[in-house]
């Protein structure tokens, strides 16, 4: 799959809102705003329950990453994710 295909599957889902659970949420880090090298995919079954993490790292913008914005798409499909939530903007890595 393409990044452009990667990226708008991504993009359709978070913007479709709450539709329920099981819910995914990503969350994007680097050590600029421009440049996210890790991001922590957390997969949540209902509501109340504890989120299973899954983290990715790249050297360069893991948002222009076709390998890892793919993977991301398949866990969304697999996980069959209702709800996909994007935290705004790139936090600081600490």
């Amino acid at each position: 799959m393409n990044l452009d295909k990667s990226t708008k599957r991504i993009a359709k889902k978070v913007k479709a809102g709450f539709q329920g659970y099981p819910q995914i949420t990503l969350a994007y880090f680097g050590e600029a705003e421009d440049c996210a090298t890790q991001v922590v995919v957390s997969f949540m079954l209902e509501a109340g329950a504890d989120a299973q993490e899954e983290r990715f790292s790249s050297k360069s913008d893991i948002r222009k990453d076709e390998t890892i914005q793919t993977t991301i798409v398949k866990v969304i499909e697999r996980a069959e994710a209702k709800t996909v939530i994007e935290v705004a903007g790139v936090a600081k890595i600490k």
